[in-house]
């Protein structure tokens, strides 16, 4: 599958039809870069990502685009099917199951196809060798840090070329969390299309192309990282929210 980006187009979203959470947002994330989004908490970032695989409908006029394709009305397992994966930042494990056969699970659209599944997991267990240290061992019972690299393993057995992670780090201790930092770069060194959303702030500037700032539902600022380190307006912005500064 080639490599591709995916949009935002005006997109206005509300819960139980009347509690607007997104205003006419516009977001553009590039193959080949992690696009980070920050913003307070009740900006709506979570949202946006919900709208992007599906789970959410945006209003009339809105649109999404995954490359050229118009897929706004797709379902979630159509956006799956058509190369976009999503990481909720809750746990999304079966705790009670294998590591193996929570991968197992993840192969379903391919399941008759025994060799595919074999070859899609071995590549899991190359990039995340303690997966298969563990695989015969409950995903429950490995640590926080450790479930995560097994969601994320999980999400790639399709091969997509759209990532979206919502706060991959949360409840993560720290020698753990910068793995999966590298590892959220190593996605888009290979051409894939990453949108993360973090708390982590000074992380989410430091692994990301290009960042957007959400406010309200709506689009406060964008541009591209190195600016955010740069830009006085930009680093007031951050602070007049957040206890941190950028070095």
């Amino acid at each position: 599958m080639a490599a591709t980006g995916i949009r935002l187009h005006d997109v206005t979203v509300a819960y139980h039809g009347d509690i607007t959470i997104l205003n006419g947002v516009h977001l553009h994330a590039k193959a080949g870069e992690v696009t980070g989004i920050i913003g307070p908490n009740g900006a709506g970032k979570s949202t946006v990502l919900k709208t992007l695989f599906g789970f959410l409908r945006p209003r009339a006029g809105g649109r999404i685009e995954l490359g050229e394709r118009d897929i706004t009305t797709m379902k979630p397992d159509q956006r799956a099917a058509q190369g976009v994966a999503f990481v909720p930042q809750s746990r999304s494990l079966f705790g009670e199951l294998s590591v193996e056969d929570n991968l197992q699970l993840g192969c379903w659209p391919f399941r008759g196809d025994k060799a595919r599944m074999a070859k899609a997991m071995e590549a899991v267990y190359e990039r995340f060798p303690i997966l298969r240290e563990k695989r015969r061992a409950p995903a429950s019972s490995m640590s926080g840090g450790q479930q995560r690299f097994l969601e994320l393993g999980r999400a790639l057995l399709l091969d997509p070329q759209v990532i979206l992670l919502d706060e991959p780090t949360a409840m993560i201790a720290p020698k753990l969390s910068k793995e999966i930092y590298r590892f959220i770069r190593t996605l888009a060194d290979e051409g894939r299309t990453v949108v993360l959303v973090d708390q982590n702030v000074r992380q989410c500037i430091n692994v990301s192309d290009e960042v957007y700032i959400l406010e309200l539902g709506r689009n406060k600022a964008q541009a591209r990282a190195s600016a955010f380190h740069d830009a006085t307006a930009l680093r007031g912005m951050i602070a007049s929210w957040m206890d941190y500064k950028i070095d």
